[in-house]
């Protein structure tokens, strides 16, 4: 962690280094990007979109990793992240809106997902929370992406926390369905009363052998049902989903699942040179960068009340509630706000 941490430095020294001689030769570069001036996001119904025209590849890290990317590469940069079940399509609308508004999109397939892959046969098939988090830090480095605005859902929310938390320097501002969800494991040793503990049934499944194995051998319609639960108004079609599903047959998919769900418990270990960053988390840190969370009126899925987590964001903060029986998967349910959400606090 001590290397990943001293080549996060030297990054940004050589960044700074690239931006000051632009400003000698009258350059612009990635790291001078401003913000995008006021924009109104036009109106965009749900699934307008069916796919990303093409995929790129770079290694970043301990991956090779699979995004889409939309926009002119010298724009300010956005990375829109996803979550499980889900994949790059959670944003398939979205992103040509953000493009148009004059960003860089950047939506990578996560650990585990789609294209992405890893370097090394022997790499520990992680699914932590600090673990993904520093995909997305290595994968800014390999692009020369010194700031972003970041935004996610689901895990790629979480992973988006952890970024504005630990790293705030490279985060310009973030947006975040279901607000503050970073975790702790010595908090997730406290039972919780019942009707809650029943939420995370599938928590339980992944706890066990034969979970694991019926995830390995249905894992299409086991995604198909989380999606059904946690947003019980989305009417998905079957290609919409089967465009998603394609991602999870990735060979790492069900090891990354199941070990994200079993550390969360203490059920599997986690790798030691995330261990620094894991006791910063712990500790739920403040997150100081402009933020805007949202959350669906019909999210199925677990998720904290908007007011149990307002404090938890120190700087220019604004929490919005999506109507109109939006669910758990709101960026691709309700892509219009999303992307406004993102146009917005970017100018705070």
């Amino acid at each position: 962690m001590a290397e990943e941490i001293n080549q996060a430095r030297r990054h940004l020294v050589r960044m700074a280094a690239l931006a000051v001689g632009a400003a000698q030769f009258g350059m612009t570069s990635i790291a001078q990007a401003q913000p995008v001036s006021k924009v109104r996001i036009p109106a965009t119904a749900p699934q307008t979109s069916t796919g990303f025209a093409s995929l790129k590849q770079i290694d970043a890290g301990v991956l090779n990793v699979g995004y889409a990317e939309l926009g002119a590469s010298d724009a300010p940069v956005v990375i829109l992240l996803h979550g499980w079940p889900y994949d790059i399509h959670t944003y398939v609308d979205v992103a040509p809106l953000l493009a148009a508004a004059g960003y860089r999109v950047i939506v990578p397939y996560l650990r585990g997902y789609g294209t992405t892959r890893f370097l090394s046969p022997d790499t520990p098939r992680n699914g932590q929370q600090s673990a993904i988090a520093v995909d997305i830090i290595d994968l800014m480095n390999a692009l020369g992406i010194e700031k972003a605005v970041i935004a996610g859902c689901d895990w790629g929310a979480r992973t988006a926390n952890i970024i504005a938390a630990l790293w705030p320097e490279r985060c310009r501002a973030l947006v975040s369905v279901s607000g503050y969800l970073i975790g702790s494991r010595d908090l997730n040793k406290k039972p919780l009363p019942p009707k809650a503990e029943l939420a995370w049934w599938y928590q339980f499944y992944f706890a066990t052998d034969r979970g694991r194995a019926g995830y390995e051998q249905n894992r299409a319609e086991f995604a198909s049902l989380i999606w059904q639960l946690a947003s019980p108004k989305w009417n998905f079609d079957d290609a919409t989903f089967n465009r998603s599903a394609a991602a999870f047959e990735n060979p790492d998919h069900v090891d990354i699942t199941i070990h994200n769900y079993r550390w969360r418990i203490s059920l599997a270990d986690g790798e030691r040179k995330y261990d620094d960053l894991e006791e910063k988390l712990a500790k739920f840190p403040v997150i100081g960068v402009p933020t805007i969370t949202l959350e669906g009126d019909a999210n199925g899925a677990p998720h904290p009340e908007p007011a149990a987590y307002a404090k938890k964001f120190s700087g220019k903060y604004e929490h919005r509630l999506i109507t109109g029986g939006i669910g758990h998967n709101l960026p691709q349910e309700a892509p219009q706000a999303f992307a406004q959400a993102v146009a917005d606090v970017d100018r705070f």
